[in-house]
């Protein structure tokens, strides 16, 4: 294997895809009711989501819940494979196993199908996120493999401060609808990296209920001057992870949610003549329980360059608006994954994509 397979270099989300992260749906288990959960839950679901949470902690999902969704993620790995994109695999750990630490005690884990929140590749440097969720705490685990061979091969590593997720990070009262307070508190930085998005120097950065403001100014002072780390903001007060709210598909063009407009969308976009279009609405079953979860992950696509997208088979809708927009969408059935924590932008990391840093704004 050469040294160019383990380099790391991603400056945006479109450039030609190399190398990428693809994550395991093995391994995933229900995590225990989070300080923050309830906010991030529609309000007629809580008790119910909640009552499941409490009762099922740390069990591992079953054969019948894992199989369907195991089938379409190694479908993503041939389809991405044929492409001629190099496919690496986390480690699969044992999430039933239940820890402590001096601010908090956990029955159990979470998965390793998500490494788009675990961390983030900008320019030729790997960051491991600090997330907030304590189910969270040590899934770093099953990639630190993966790590530590980029590392070897020239790139830059970096774990940002681990939090301690005391109560002191949460609130344990907070107000929804338009006058919305987010669940964490600026006790300490804290974020998950999908809410990130990069376009060159230009980073947009989500403030959510797993990221706050100190976690965003870590990283700007982290990354200096060579790059602008842009605060952003949606009518969202569910908001977790911006890439179904937020998609910048390819430079000039910017695909956004109808439903959570940004407070506001940064002017650099119209100064700059990006072409701004909204999200056609998603095919997904209007009358299943999921709905109001799962109804954006339509925009969790993934670009293999500035044309190609892989995109959720059934959204046809989408899938012509797309190709309206001059891209070329590759289907790939996706919907069985929803459960483990999203869609195609979610469940991989892209790690080296061919291009160089430069920018995309006046």
């Amino acid at each position: 294997m050469s040294d160019r397979e383990w380099t790391v270099n991603v400056h945006n989300e479109w450039d030609p895809l190399e190398e990428v992260i693809v994550g395991h749906v093995d391994g995933t288990v229900v995590t225990q009711w989070e300080p923050g959960f309830e906010a991030m839950i529609p309000h007629e679901h809580v008790s119910t989501v909640r009552e499941y949470h409490l009762r099922n902690a740390g069990q591992p999902f079953t054969e019948e819940q894992a199989a369907p969704a195991r089938r379409e993620v190694e479908e993503l790995v041939r389809v991405l494979r044929d492409e001629g994109v190099i496919v690496r695999r986390p480690e699969l750990i044992d999430n039933t196993i239940p820890y402590s630490t001096p601010d908090f005690y956990s029955p159990g884990g979470f998965g390793q199908y998500n490494p788009r929140d675990v961390m983030t590749a900008i320019g030729d440097e790997l960051i491991e996120s600090p997330m907030s969720w304590r189910s969270r705490y040590f899934e770093f685990r099953a990639y630190r493999p993966l790590a530590k061979e980029y590392f070897r091969h020239g790139a830059r590593w970096t774990q940002a401060p681990k939090p301690e997720m005391s109560d002191e990070l949460y609130r344990s009262s907070y107000r929804r609808g338009k006058d919305f307070e987010w669940v964490t508190t600026e006790f300490e930085p804290v974020w998950d990296a999908a809410d990130l998005l990069r376009c060159g120097r230009d980073i947009f950065f989500q403030r959510s209920h797993t990221t706050n403001d100190f976690g965003i100014e870590w990283l700007r002072r982290h990354l200096g001057s060579k790059y602008r780390v842009h605060k952003i903001e949606f009518e969202d007060d569910r908001a977790v992870h911006i890439d179904a709210t937020f998609m910048p598909l390819a430079p000039g063009k910017l695909l956004v949610n109808p439903d959570r407009p940004a407070r506001p969308l940064p002017d650099m976009f119209a100064k700059s003549g990006w072409e701004v279009r909204e999200c056609p609405r998603t095919t997904y079953p209007r009358d299943l329980p999921s709905f109001r979860g799962f109804e954006w992950l339509i925009m969790n696509v993934i670009n293999l360059d500035e044309k190609r997208i892989i995109v959720e088979k059934q959204e046809e809708p989408f899938i012509r608006f797309l190709k309206d927009w001059g891209f070329t969408p590759i289907p790939v059935a996706y919907r069985n994954c929803f459960k483990h924590g999203g869609s195609f932008h979610c469940s991989t990391l892209d790690v080296r994509r061919r291009g160089e840093l430069q920018s995309y704004f006046k």
